[in-house]
């Protein structure tokens, strides 16, 4: 599989049908709300929701290298808009913050 020509964009309500055969396919719920999608030839083989992380992705092709892609993506994007690991953040500065 050329990855070369794979394209990484978010999905449309036109691609809700390519979305359900996804996740059909993947034997999960269909993913819904912000969803980047993987599309190589115009087949769409993985996908991911930007709010939750959660992936379906095509177990008959070889699609990790795609949605380790996917992730890293989701991650600039998600970092542009000061929300990764908000968690994380929060505990950071609470840890910071002495104790009387």
């Amino acid at each position: 599989m050329n990855i070369d020509s794979l394209t990484i964009r978010m999905a449309h309500s036109d691609d809700t049908p390519a979305l359900h055969r996804l996740a059909e396919v993947d034997s999960t719920v269909p993913l819904h709300g912000n969803v980047m999608l993987a599309e190589l030839d115009g087949s769409c083989l993985a996908a991911i929701s930007l709010e939750s992380g959660e992936v379906n992705a095509n177990p008959f092709k070889p699609t990790a290298a795609i949605v380790s892609h996917l992730h890293m993506r989701r991650y600039q994007i998600m970092r542009q808009g000061g929300d990764v690991a908000p968690a994380r953040s929060l505990l950071r500065r609470l840890a910071l913050v002495p104790t009387r």
